[in-house]
């Protein structure tokens, strides 16, 4: 990255505003986000979130695109990388001592091919990321522990939920509702994947995972806002069931002894957006 692009970008995340909105994106990343939902997020004012993404897009740290009748913000991977590579080996002239923490083993070795633990974040742990933790145990193949947890977790799981795990044989008597915390604390498990399910939880702030995960947005809509005859609410429960059952399939089926983790990564990124990995 050149000087002047570099000074920029650096620039336009000094502002607390802006570098909040990069922040958000970059845990939606590679999927864009709507205005509105980063501004309901993040408590902006949509004038001020129009000049802090007018900033970002100006600076190519932020791109946008139109679908339909939308706008979708996403962060600009290649500029986020240069500007990272700018820092850590012009500015920080590769030193060892800088570099040793992030350029660990871990970026380019080919992931092992058992034994991963893997958890799964939504808001309420109540529906979506009660069917991810229940289908990775099942569909597994003995090569994953799976959990779940959410950032506002009721005191009980849905019950449509649970009808649904029943119905396509799943055990719900060990599942449980579960708040984020208890997979912070000191004790718990180091994940070596976590994902997002819901749009609501990819927004909060959450401090990094200890073992640096692969992370991934799997965003599904909430059955539980389903609205209509019960029927038809049922029929939401199924299909985001179905949704996930899709994704875990094609999750548990990834060569992971013989993908890096960046192949992984791209891996991870297309299952959710549910099309065929780049490259």
């Amino acid at each position: 990255m050149e000087q002047n692009s570099a000074v920029h970008a650096f620039a336009t995340l000094g502002h607390p505003g802006r570098l909040a909105v990069f922040r958000l994106l970059m845990r939606f990343a590679p999927q864009g986000v709507r205005p509105t939902e980063i501004a309901g997020a993040l408590g902006l004012k949509q004038n001020t979130l129009s000049h802090h993404l007018a900033d970002l897009t100006a600076s190519r740290l932020v791109q946008v695109e139109r679908q339909g009748r939308s706008l979708f913000y996403a962060v600009d991977l290649d500029t986020a990388e240069g500007l990272i590579g700018y820092l850590a080996l012009d500015v920080g002239r590769a030193r060892p001592d800088l570099l040793a923490p992030l350029l660990t083993s871990r970026k380019d070795a080919v992931m092992r091919d058992t034994d991963f633990d893997v958890l799964f974040i939504c808001s309420g742990n109540s529906a979506r990321s009660i069917f991810a933790e229940a289908l990775l145990r099942d569909l597994g193949r003995g090569k994953f522990q799976a959990f779940s947890a959410g950032t506002r977790p009721g005191t009980a799981l849905n019950p449509l939920a649970l009808e649904v795990l029943a119905r396509n044989g799943h055990d719900t008597t060990i599942l449980r509702s579960k708040h984020i915390s208890e997979f912070q604390r000191p004790s718990a498990p180091v994940m070596d994947f976590v994902f997002t399910v819901c749009d609501t939880a990819a927004a909060e702030e959450c401090p990094p995972w200890p073992g640096q995960p692969i992370t991934g947005h799997w965003g599904l809509p909430d059955p539980v806002k389903a609205t209509g005859t019960d029927a038809e609410k049922a029929l939401a429960f199924a299909q985001t069931y179905a949704a996930l059952r899709r994704r875990i399939e094609a999750f548990v089926a990834l060569p992971f002894a013989s993908l890096s983790r960046m192949s992984l990564q791209a891996h991870v990124d297309a299952i959710g957006t549910d099309l065929p990995v780049k490259g």
